[in-house]
């Protein structure tokens, strides 16, 4: 058995540079490495290209890097409740790739499982689909669109053991599950850590050969992004 657990997140994120493409899971707040992020905040890596659902908020999430202009692009679906995400963008100090949201997800899955591109019909008609080719498919138009290419995947799970095998747990099963393997490396981060044999095989989401490094994570926030509360 394949071991391939490391002690912490300074060890996972070993061979992290400037100027790489990371894929990071989660949506909003949920779900989001935050272990892998805090660390990519103290090695101070700049002019990354951050591949994502959204930047998190202004002090949270991606909202960090994003504070200390560490990241050089962003690529993501929307821009969500980060103030300085908006700001950064409309100023011209970031470069910023929209893409729908189901492109995202295609695009993380199409690296994950080899395929080199895409054709999807969102986007057609559209800026997102100026400088692409378009081709014709059962009388509707699509849009070519190329996997992504990502030097590190950081994704986080509730359990996983040893050997890789992850199990994701309620609406945290988003972008994660689709960013592993989707890079040259993925780390993995999990609030559960367990020897191999110890998870139900008929539970896990995905299996370890999509990942190279998997760590216990620790000191968890979990914040919520807008708390909405039933009136009394």
């Amino acid at each position: 058995m394949i071991k391939k657990t490391v002690n912490n997140v300074t060890e996972a994120l070993e061979g992290v540079k400037d100027g790489m493409t990371m894929m990071l899971g989660g949506f909003g707040l949920c779900g989001i490495p935050e272990n892998s992020i805090s660390e990519l905040v103290r090695l101070n890596v700049k002019d990354l290209t951050c591949i994502s659902n959204n930047a998190g908020v202004d002090d949270f999430g991606l909202g960090l890097l994003l504070h200390k202009k560490q990241i050089k692009k962003m690529i993501s679906s929307y821009v969500g409740e980060n103030a300085e995400f908006e700001r950064q963008m409309l100023s011209g100090e970031l470069d910023v790739e929209l893409t729908p949201q189901g492109t995202l997800a295609a695009k993380c899955q199409a690296a994950q499982q080899g395929f080199p591109a895409i054709f999807t019909p969102a986007g057609y008609g559209t800026e997102v689909a100026e400088g692409k080719e378009v081709r014709e498919f059962d009388g509707k138009m699509h849009v070519l669109e190329h996997a992504y290419k990502a030097d590190f995947a950081f994704v986080k799970a509730w359990k996983g053991d040893e050997a890789g095998n992850l199990i994701f747990k309620g609406t945290a099963r988003n972008f994660n599950p689709l960013m592993c393997g989707a890079a040259t490396v993925t780390v993995v981060e999990v609030e559960e850590l367990v020897k191999p044999g110890e998870l139900d095989p008929n539970q896990i989401h995905i299996p370890g050969i999509f990942v190279q490094r998997i760590f216990q994570g620790k000191s968890y926030e979990k914040r919520i992004e807008q708390k909405t509360v039933r009136k009394k």
